[in-house]
């Protein structure tokens, strides 16, 4: 048997497998960050099962996760936009589905990044609306507390045209966003997280913005000594290390 032959074979008994099988895969990878394949086998899922909620949150968060690592905007568009539809797939078969308005509020977001000023404000504001309903939802979801402390630093730093634009937009975002509420939220998020080195990242920046170098060095000293996982949490842990070096020096 050839290999095209063999890989036809394999394909085709892969998707005959039950769904549930099919899922239990899928998440196998998902799990070991094995980002591509996942995605396949969770689109596997949904061609027995095209409701299936947690193949379509995950589905989200997958094009987000690999649509991050492109510089090119248009082919991060193509994932954002996708990443996108799979979590209004996912609100609509389940409206209280936490991980379905994280998925929706951190589509939003990452789409809001390459839009224009007023798109950007618009959707940033829905991303605060999806993340208040995540932690209604589950006040332990770690991955929302991070985007909610994001967004506080965000919102609460507004440019001139971006305050324009939201004026013009509704307003009202800036009201009760702050970095103090920022610090709050990722503290929350490494608290029900402890080892996702990316939290302790973005604390340590938001601290060195407002010139709290000592507690912006205390973080990052606890940042480099978690266990690292993946590709994206080495080069989070490197980044880390430079800031630390580049704080001592600034200290001196």
């Amino acid at each position: 048997m050839g290999l095209g032959t063999w890989l036809a074979v394999a394909g085709h008994a892969l998707a005959s497998l039950p769904s549930d099988e099919l899922l239990k895969e899928a998440n196998r990878l998902y799990l070991e960050y094995k980002d591509g394949e996942a995605l396949q086998k969770f689109e596997l899922v949904l061609t027995h099962d095209p409701n299936n909620y947690e193949a379509l949150y995950k589905l989200s968060l997958l094009d987000l996760r690999i649509g991050t690592r492109f510089s090119d905007e248009t082919q991060k568009n193509q994932f954002f936009t996708s990443a996108l539809d799979y979590a209004q797939k996912a609100l609509a078969v389940n409206a209280n589905g936490a991980y379905a308005h994280y998925a929706m509020a951190a589509a939003l977001n990452n789409l809001s990044v390459i839009s224009g000023v007023k798109e950007r404000m618009v959707k940033i504001r829905k991303v605060k609306e999806h993340l208040d309903k995540a932690l209604a939802l589950n006040p332990m979801h770690a991955e929302a507390w991070q985007l909610l402390g994001r967004w506080h630093y965000k919102v609460a730093n507004l440019n001139f045209f971006e305050c324009t634009a939201s004026k013009l937009t509704g307003g009202g975002m800036q009201v009760g966003a702050s970095n103090y509420k920022a610090i709050q939220s990722l503290n929350k998020s490494i608290q029900c997280n402890p080892a996702n080195i990316s939290s302790y990242y973005d604390l340590a920046i938001i601290y060195r913005d407002m010139k709290n170098t000592a507690k912006s060095v205390e973080v990052l000293e606890r940042a480099i000594t978690l266990q690292l996982v993946t590709s994206d949490d080495l080069e989070l842990s490197r980044r880390c290390k430079a800031l630390l070096h580049n704080l001592a020096k600034t200290s001196v």
